[in-house]
Formats: C-alpha cells, structure tokens, sequence
C-alpha cells in the first residue's frame, strides 16, 4: 500500500525563503480567497522566522 500525502503536508516543515520572510512553514491550508495563479494552486501558509515571529505568505503550487 502506498503512503498518501496532502499538498499542506508536504509544505509543512520546508523553509520559505523571500526578501522579506525567512523561515519554516508550521501550517499550510488551501487558500480561503480566491486567488489565481497560471496552471498552479495557491495556498495561505504561516511561516515562523528566524527571530520567532509568525507571519502568513500566499504561495503557488504547480499540480501537474
């Protein structure tokens, strides 16, 4: 039998990296709003940073 893995799973524990957030994603969720992005997902992710803040990044999930 084959492990069967979410999308949100799979984000959860990677690092976020951009020019104003670097961190690792605790939790991830489809996102609520409908936001589009080309032949891709997008999904509302929190990150905890290196100084231990929290913030929230849309971010885009290609599904081939």
């Amino acid at each position: 039998m084959a492990n069967l893995y979410s999308i949100e799973n799979l984000l959860i524990g990677k690092i976020y990296n951009s020019k104003t957030l670097r961190g690792e994603i605790v939790d991830a969720e489809k996102h609520p709003a409908c936001v589009w992005y080309e032949n891709a997902e997008a999904y509302l992710v929190r990150v905890r940073g290196e100084f231990g803040n929290y913030q929230y990044r849309t971010i885009a999930v290609m599904n081939n």
